[in-house]
């Protein structure tokens, strides 16, 4: 038995390959569920060869439709609020109601770059998407479930940045501690129509997260992506540190917050939880 059957689910941040976007929307379809996805690009740009040809949006909407689910595609930058608000209205439409938000969209901004140098338009660039775009899609959705709220679920995707300090990622750190200002204090507001809100924190994840920052290396030292991408990982922190000894992969984040919206995790709200590999 399908156990999100007759569900309606909005995943944000879903055009990505590599994503936990995509990978949740059709963890939830495959549970039963009819899922929007949105995204500010329909085919985001990736620096992997191995994304060529990946059709974003669309092609995840084929994922959904092949499990027997309908899907919906949505282009919105959810910095905007009249994007914001036009999706959600679009979702409605489509499907009558919004049982379950799946926030992953988002943004990681400058990686080695301390806050005394971090300029204005760079901290709000991050800001703007990270924790307004939160904010305002979660508003949205919220206004939608209030008046048959209960059982339903809103899980916003957080970060270890949401758990402590990384120097040279300040305002990616505090707009991922935002989000948890946001998750709990959303909690404790809906909990009275028994919807529930929660925050994943993902450590080492193999997305296209850090694709910006690849791409911004390139540019900057004239080397080929392929080059950046070595650099990149030699930089940064290697999967040795990670109890488990690898990244984790989208499928996991998609299994844990299939938990959360599904009717098993009813008495579980406001809570931030970390899957990182031991990585805490």
């Amino acid at each position: 038995m399908q156990t999100l059957e007759n569900k309606v689910a909005v995943v944000t941040g879903a055009a990505s390959k590599r994503g936990l976007g995509r990978a949740i929307a059709v963890r939830l379809a495959k549970e039963g569920a009819d899922v929007a996805v949105l995204d500010k690009y329909a085919v985001p740009k990736s620096v992997w060869a191995e994304d060529e040809g990946w059709g974003g949006l669309a092609d995840v909407v084929k994922e959904i439709e092949a499990t027997g689910r309908q899907g919906l595609a949505l282009e919105a930058d959810v910095s905007d609020g009249r994007a914001v608000d036009a999706a959600v209205s679009a979702t409605m439409e489509k499907f009558g109601k919004i049982d379950i938000l799946v926030h992953g969209g988002g943004v990681r901004g400058p990686m080695k770059k301390p806050l005394v140098e971090l300029s204005e338009a760079e901290w709000r660039s991050v800001i703007d998407v990270n924790l307004t775009g939160a904010f305002l899609i979660s508003k949205a959705v919220a206004k939608t479930m209030i008046p048959d709220g209960e059982g339903k679920k809103i899980v916003l995707i957080g970060s270890m940045g949401g758990t402590k300090g990384y120097p040279g990622s300040g305002s990616y750190c505090s707009s991922k501690f935002g989000v948890v200002g946001l998750g709990k204090t959303l909690a404790q507001e809906l909990a009275q129509y028994k919807i529930n809100v929660n925050i994943i924190h993902p450590g080492g994840f193999d997305t296209n997260l850090r694709d910006e920052q690849i791409r911004k290396i390139a540019e900057t030292k004239g080397i080929s992506l392929a080059e950046a991408i070595e650099e990149e990982k030699r930089t940064g922190p290697p999967e040795s540190f990670i109890p488990f000894g690898r990244l984790g992969r989208p499928e996991e984040i998609a299994d844990l917050t299939y938990f959360l919206v599904s009717n098993q995790s009813v008495y579980i709200t406001g809570q931030a939880i970390i899957i990182a590999g031991g990585l805490s």
